[in-house]
């Protein structure tokens, strides 16, 4: 079972959804969660197997204690083609830290 609740730290890249977990995304929601930072920089992106990445968003600052709801999402997982994934990247010295629910 696809789990829609993420707590991500570090820089990452961390599949939210494997292809085939059956799916239907409509809203995928960001917080920066970060403690000793102002902001951290989202890759978000859908990606198949030997055709690549397609950015949701690609090098989003995402300001300490902000929330970003992406909205203008339609993406089923039921086939074994597209998983969801989020990278993150520290915009300076800090830890990224991000919570990320999908809906």
């Amino acid at each position: 079972m696809a789990t829609l609740h993420h707590n991500i730290s570090g820089e990452v890249t961390n599949e939210l959804l494997a292809p085939g977990d059956n799916v239907s995304v409509s809203q995928v929601t960001l917080t920066n969660v970060g403690t000793d930072g102002l902001q951290c920089n989202v890759d978000l992106y859908i990606e198949k197997n030997l055709v690549g990445k397609f950015y949701l968003l690609k090098n989003n600052q995402l300001n300490k204690g902000t929330t970003l709801v992406y909205d203008k999402l339609r993406f089923s997982n039921a086939t074994n083609e597209f998983g969801l994934y989020i990278k993150l990247t520290k915009s300076a010295s800090e830890t990224p830290a991000v919570d990320v629910v999908i809906a």
